[in-house]
């Protein structure tokens, strides 16, 4: 057997498709389901049901401006289990992938020893072993923690909680607050230190008073301890709803512990190969930390099978463009390289453009917000934070031309399709060049 890949995510799924495209033997063992936390636990699940808040909440905006009239009947239940037959039909698609290019898909789970992997009683030896083993919702030590939900409960709870208590103050925290309080929760986030730190305080502020109004934010606020239906934070102040943490992820590299160095926080350890410190054996995606994102475990799986696979090549972390799944988007991107004194940058701050889905915003004025920070003696752009419908495509595009690192005159003969890239146009063409 010359390559083994355990985990079947965005890294071990791309990372075993790359290897068997590149002609080689793979054999991909999954645990449980094929496309791993993203498509079965995690962004998806969270995409899907936020295609459902936009949909409320345009339908609330069109009966204000009362050109439709209607009054819509939600079905959680139905809701998760249209999700769950979603799922199906991508892990056969999935599957069908794979398969194609000749790979070998085994069900179980797997061991690590002598050389070889266990799975289902059958050893199988590899000349290269690739571990994409993802990562897990961490649950802080706090009393009654037991009684918290987290990512892997959402498709199994049976109806909208009445009052939610969320737990951590980053994005996944804001996306499910998104969520819940659209679909009716009352919802509060309880955040260690700051929420959302990820992005300005001016798109916090818009995303505070435009897009989650009605969430209740408690900063520098521990909880002491969790019930059933209520917490308890540390100035002894009682919250009735479900707890859900949201406090960030856990490596799951114990499959690698005395196999391969890891990091101080479990995680394994690997260099820009993606190689371990043992020569046949690589990991990528969330067991390695860092980024947790879906496009970066994509990422390091196709470059760990690369270099699996013979042909050099690393990976380089610059520019990450990211979002928040809201009811409107909020994208954001810095170039990590450089730090900006106040002298040396120039900042553009506006109001977001009327792009794809933005014109029924107009009226009520929230189209959203843009704000850049320019480069200006070098003429490049430093940071992105965007918010409106389109902000994913214009923040990714521009993201690409900041890792290209091009100059703003390059930006010159850019010519949009309107409306979809008129947010690029107004911010680089009309406002810097």
């Amino acid at each position: 057997m010359e390559n083994i890949v355990i985990g079947s995510g965005p890294a071990g799924r791309l990372g075993s498709l790359e290897l068997g495209k590149l002609g080689k033997d793979v054999t991909l063992i999954e645990k449980k389901h094929i496309a791993g936390t993203c498509l079965n636990e995690g962004c998806m699940v969270v995409c899907a049901l936020t295609d459902i808040t936009k949909f409320i909440d345009t339908n609330r905006r069109f009966n204000e401006y009362g050109f439709i009239k209607s009054q819509l009947d939600i079905s959680y239940e139905k809701i998760t289990q249209k999700i769950a037959e979603t799922q199906v039909k991508l892990r056969e698609l999935n599957q069908i992938e794979n398969e194609s290019v000749g790979n070998n898909i085994i069900y179980g789970e797997a061991s690590i020893e002598d050389g070889t992997v266990t799975v289902n009683g059958e050893s199988l030896e590899y000349g290269n072993l690739l571990i994409a083993t993802g990562a897990r919702p961490f649950i802080p030590n706090v009393k009654g923690s037991e009684y918290g939900l987290t990512n892997k409960d959402i498709l199994k709870l049976n109806d909208v909680p009445e009052s939610l208590n969320i737990i951590g103050g980053g994005i996944i925290a804001a996306e499910i607050a998104n969520i819940y309080s659209t679909l009716g929760s009352e919802v509060n986030i309880l955040a260690r230190s700051t929420f959302l730190k990820e992005i300005s305080q001016n798109t916090k502020r818009y995303v505070l008073e435009k897009i989650i109004p009605d969430v209740n934010i408690y900063e520098n606020t521990n909880v002491k301890e969790v019930f059933k239906d209520k917490v308890l934070t540390d100035s002894d102040k009682e919250l009735d709803g479900v707890a859900f943490f949201a406090t960030g992820r856990v490596p799951n590299s114990e499959i690698a512990e005395g196999l391969v160095e890891l990091n101080p926080d479990k995680s394994i350890k690997v260099n820009e190969m993606m190689k371990t410190n043992v020569e046949n054996i690589y990991a990528a995606g969330d067991v390695t930390g860092g980024y947790q994102l879906t496009p970066v475990a994509r990422m390091e799986g196709i470059t760990a099978a690369r270099n699996m696979a013979g042909y050099s090549n690393k990976v380089t972390y610059e520019c990450i463009p990211q979002t928040l799944s809201l009811n409107t988007e909020v994208s954001f991107v810095k170039n990590e390289k450089v730090e900006l004194s106040d002298d040396e940058k120039s900042q553009i701050a506006i109001p977001a453009i009327a792009g794809p889905s933005a014109f029924w915003h107009i009226l009520s004025g929230d189209t959203g917000y843009a704000e850049v920070d320019f480069d200006k003696n070098n003429n490049k752009i430093n940071r992105i934070n965007s918010i409106s419908p389109s902000s994913t495509s214009d923040v990714a595009y521009l993201s690409y031309l900041m890792r290209m690192d091009y100059d703003l005159d390059d930006y010159g003969n850019f010519l949009e399709i309107h409306p979809s890239t008129d947010t690029t146009y107004k911010i680089i063409k009309n406002l810097w060049l």
